[in-house]
């Protein structure tokens, strides 16, 4: 009795040493809360790009493995004091939904290389902004970082819509087979979400995606052909698709590593004072957002997707108080032995688009409100509230009056008018810094 309490007293301390038994389960939780939202960007960015069936596998499992190692990472940090690669703390790193709308735009212009040659751009600006975190700060306060947030949100929208129907590239798109799943599965996740408890709840879109599933298949809209061809275990595949660095497409991307290099901040200063009741150190704020930086590099020669700290699994950290790094290098390795099992990323593969859809609307609802949430933390005067409005109404306005652009050169368009997420970050900065501050704000 008293060797199991002694062991339960473990997982609250950042150095603990839970026994396996205890740990597995907490491991697993945090696997399935991110899984889903890990995998689904790299599945969407494949269909952007039109990959084949054998290179989404690839890409899929290089975002599981990619995953798994930022995250080993960030919990057993390189060096020590100033100079290190790694926070140090219990966070999951993952895909991220933040640049899924402008990597659908390079995809559908250029390829998956130009992401990745963008992303070590990105992975570079990064670092850049971990060593000088104190001084670049101040340019992105949380009324700025919120209106990001929200323009992000707010550009996954259509994507969501588009797979309800069942993909723009499906002969059966708009079919009331495909809306009928993909609410089926929008109600389940819904429904788990607000009445659902413990695992239920943490896994409500895994649960979701699951029964959509099932009655998918009974519709006959899921095929095994690609999972029968896949093999058993494969190691990622270095530059497979290649690295091409584009301009314009750098410029978008990095704008973007910047503003979730800040954001980072929070997540972890959410982890640490949720589980630890103490804000992050600057080494550790400046070692995370390094090894974010050095992290996205190495990840896009072996072909994942751009990562960042997860802020689901921050919320199970902060509801649990469960902080034993044994724990989170178990689901780091959960992950990893997944995305070594090519078998697994094909199955991931057969899920159809309208089951995605309705997994991920809800998803892409909570970024967007997130946003307001951060915006809504500063006082919503005339100034404010020009900044948010101004800033939404350029980047969605400009990216969706599809010929706005049209007499400009090709690299204008694809950094300023293929996703809006950049034109919103420029606009919300730029205005921030030049509209005048209420007297009893300026200093």
């Amino acid at each position: 009795m008293g060797k199991e309490a002694k062991t339960s007293e473990e997982l609250f301390q950042i150095q603990g040493k839970p026994s396996a038994s205890q740990a597995l389960p907490l491991a697993l939780q945090h696997v399935v809360a991110m899984i889903v939202g890990c995998v689904t960007p790299a599945i969407i960015v494949a269909g952007a790009a039109g990959l084949s069936p054998r290179d989404s596998v690839i890409l899929i499992q290089a975002a599981l493995v990619m995953s798994a190692l930022t995250t080993f990472i960030q919990l057993y940090p390189l060096g020590k004091g100033k100079i290190r690669i790694g926070s140090g703390l219990p966070v999951i790193m993952g895909i991220s939904f933040a640049y899924v709308p402008t990597m659908q735009a390079i995809a559908g212009s250029f390829d998956v290389a130009t992401i990745l040659g963008a992303q070590i751009v990105g992975g570079v600006i990064a670092v850049l902004v971990g060593i000088f975190i104190k001084q670049i700060r101040k340019f992105f306060p949380p009324l700025i970082t919120g209106t990001v947030v929200f323009a992000i949100g707010l550009s996954l929208y259509p994507t969501a819509i588009n797979y309800m129907a069942g993909g723009t590239s499906s002969s059966s798109y708009g079919s009331w087979q495909n809306w009928l799943v993909a609410f089926i599965t929008l109600i389940i996740v819904t429904a788990l979400n607000h009445y659902g408890k413990g695992i239920w709840k943490l896994a409500s879109i895994l649960i979701g995606i699951i029964v959509g599933y099932a009655v998918s298949m009974c519709f006959g809209m899921v095929s095994f052909a690609s999972v029968a061809d896949a093999a058993w275990f494969q190691l990622p595949s270095p530059l497979h698709f290649g690295v091409t660095f584009e301009p314009s497409a750098c410029v978008a991307l990095g704008v973007l590593f910047a503003i979730n290099s800040i954001q980072a901040i929070g997540d972890f200063s959410a982890t640490t004072t949720g589980g630890l009741d103490r804000m992050p150190t600057d080494e550790e704020l400046n070692g995370g957002i390094v090894a974010y930086g050095i992290s996205n590099v190495v990840c896009a020669l072996f072909g994942g997707l751009p990562t960042a700290t997860y802020s689901q699994n921050v919320g199970i950290v902060s509801s649990t108080k469960v902080v034993a790094k044994r724990v989170f290098g178990m689901a780091a390795g959960i992950l990893l032995i997944a995305g070594l099992i090519p078998k697994f990323s094909s199955i991931l593969t057969t899920i159809p688009y309208c089951v995605l859809g309705g997994a991920t609307v809800s998803v892409f609802a909570s970024i967007a409100m997130t946003g307001v949430k951060l915006i809504t933390t500063a006082p919503m005067d005339y100034r404010n509230t020009t900044i948010v409005g101004l800033s939404i109404a350029l980047g969605m306005g400009i990216t969706q009056a599809n010929a706005a652009l049209s007499s400009f050169p090709a690299w204008v368009t694809t950094v300023f008018g293929k996703s809006p997420v950049v034109v919103a970050t420029i606009t919300a900065i730029v205005l921030n810094l030049v509209l005048p501050k209420p007297k009893n704000e300026q200093q």
